[in-house]
């Protein structure tokens, strides 16, 4: 058996206060969250537990900051450097957070990398899209006229899962500050100290008081800030079926809410297509950060005249991926996030066996791995549509294969699902690509690629979810409009 982590130090910082508007606060309670290497399985340290009282100060910090223009008031040029100022602290901070984000989630260390990488990217987008948006619009129609407004929503709720604390937490801050409004931040209970690291940055950069503030919790602390009186917005991040709770709480106050959720995303492989060159590619879609991503590419098509050729293809580039230590260089794949993860995933195979599906490769948890809650990397094939393990979102690295005859039955396969976040399409002919990507009802498409483009619109179809975060739209999400009607022309005699 392996033993990981001989001679590094894999430890992390453990935290005794909130960051509470701006400021560090002693907690309302002992409660601490205990932060558990999913590698190893050692603990690694604690932060403090939030608890309703920290929600109602946070809340009061960002409504009294709304109400006085504090942050909004600043001119556009104030709020973009400001925001500029967080990314450079990011930066300053990155190579500790990496290491915090590679030990207590178990991603590799260049996917952790490039996750900070992307967060201070995300502010310095951000920063240039305060200039961009559009907050002020004059209009003339039947003889009237007016301005048509659009203002900083209010105080913002935000929910984040744990698969990029970071990453998430920085495409909510950055798109909810560029416009204007204060934001509370629940980061999730699993991977705490990356983000209590990106308060630090928060904190160096010097934003007004009552501002931002980052609390990790409960799911039930969740719940109570999504439903909190002092909020007026609700960007949520997660499952579909937590997604239909935080919109529940939320509709008793008619709370606006943005909400990107799970997915089942399809990558249609044209006949037209290298299978050679291509598939790789496509796994990388479909099980990077161990397939813990809500845009995997988790049902591949392929025609059925090299449907055999393509799951031969697919099947050896996942036994090449080195499944192990997330400090290791040489590792593709680290462990799931967590032991009930584990768990679910491992149901996931189990059903599809039920269902009569074939394992092509993977199924278990790596043999030489004592340690850490590891799962390989899984194909089936002889795969109906009509599984669960081809509607379901599993977020662990499993992946489907489906054969089509046409692609007609290809649109259809892939359009036939109760998700629409992410997809993909590889062709040689860029036209085809773009004319089936136009028939996929999914968020966002890439042709001859597969991830996830936070700079653009990013959001879903169906029960993927509702709003877009990300580009300009992002921003806008956290603008309400107002129409300023002029007084109407006096009526001569």
């Amino acid at each position: 058996m392996t033993e990981l982590g001989t001679g590094l130090d894999r430890s992390v910082r453990s935290f005794d206060r909130l960051f509470v508007g701006g400021a560090w606060h002693e907690p309302s309670s002992d409660e601490k969250i205990e932060n558990v290497s999913p590698s190893t399985e050692e603990p690694l340290g604690t932060v403090p537990a939030a608890q309703q009282p920290d929600v109602d100060l946070a809340v009061a910090g960002a409504a009294a900051a709304f109400e006085d223009r504090r942050w909004s008031g600043l001119s556009r040029e104030a709020r973009a450097q400001a925001l500029l100022r967080v990314a450079d602290e990011i930066d300053s901070r990155a190579t500790e957070m990496t290491h915090a984000f590679t030990a207590e989630v178990g991603a590799p260390l260049a996917l952790s990398a490039a996750h900070h990488q992307m967060a201070a990217a995300m502010r310095r987008a951000a920063a240039s899209q305060v200039h961009q948006v559009t907050t002020e619009e004059h209009r003339s129609w039947d003889g009237q006229s007016g301005t048509v407004v659009r203002e900083p929503i209010g105080a913002v709720a935000a929910v984040i899962p744990r698969n990029g604390p970071v990453a998430n937490a920085s495409l909510k801050l950055a798109s909810a500050l560029a416009a204007g409004c204060p934001i509370v931040l629940k980061p999730a209970w699993e991977g705490p100290v990356s983000t209590m690291m990106l308060a630090e940055a928060l904190a160096a950069a010097e934003l007004p008081d009552g501002v931002v503030s980052l609390l990790p919790g409960s799911r039930t602390l969740g719940e109570y800030l999504v439903g909190h009186p002092g909020v007026s917005k609700v960007s949520f991040t997660g499952s579909t079926a937590a997604g239909k709770r935080v919109m529940q709480v939320a509709s008793d106050r008619l709370t606006r809410v943005t909400l990107e959720l799970g997915g089942k995303s399809a990558g249609i492989v044209t006949d037209d297509a290298s299978l050679e060159e291509v598939l790789p590619t496509l796994i990388a879609g479909s099980v990077g950060n161990s397939g813990q991503v809500c845009s995997a590419i988790t049902r591949v098509l392929i025609s059925r005249s090299r449907y055999s050729d393509g799951v031969e293809i697919m099947a050896e580039s996942l036994a090449r991926l080195n499944v192990g230590d997330p400090f290791a260089a040489e590792t593709d794949l680290g462990p799931l996030v967590a032991e009930r993860q584990r768990q679910r995933v491992e149901g996931y195979i189990a059903i599809g066996r039920d269902e009569g599906a074939r394992i092509v490769t993977g199924g278990g948890r790596p043999k030489d791995l004592d340690k850490g809650w590891y799962v390989e990397p899984t194909l089936f094939d002889q795969v109906d549509n009509s599984m669960r393990i081809a509607r379901e979102e599993i977020f662990g690295p499993v992946i489907v294969a489906i054969p089509y005859s046409d692609l007609d039955e290809a649109i259809c396969i892939a359009n036939d699902s109760e998700y629409g976040l992410s997809g993909s399409v590889f062709t040689s002919d860029p036209e085809l690509g773009r004319a089936l990507a136009r028939r996929m009802r999914t968020g966002q498409i890439f042709i001859n690629g597969a991830g996830t483009c936070v700079a653009q619109p990013f959001g879903g179809f169906r029960q993927s979810g509702i709003g877009r975060e990300g580009g300009l739209e992002g921003l806008e999400a956290f603008l309400e409009t107002k129409m300023i009607v002029d007084p109407a022309p006096s009526v001569q005699g």
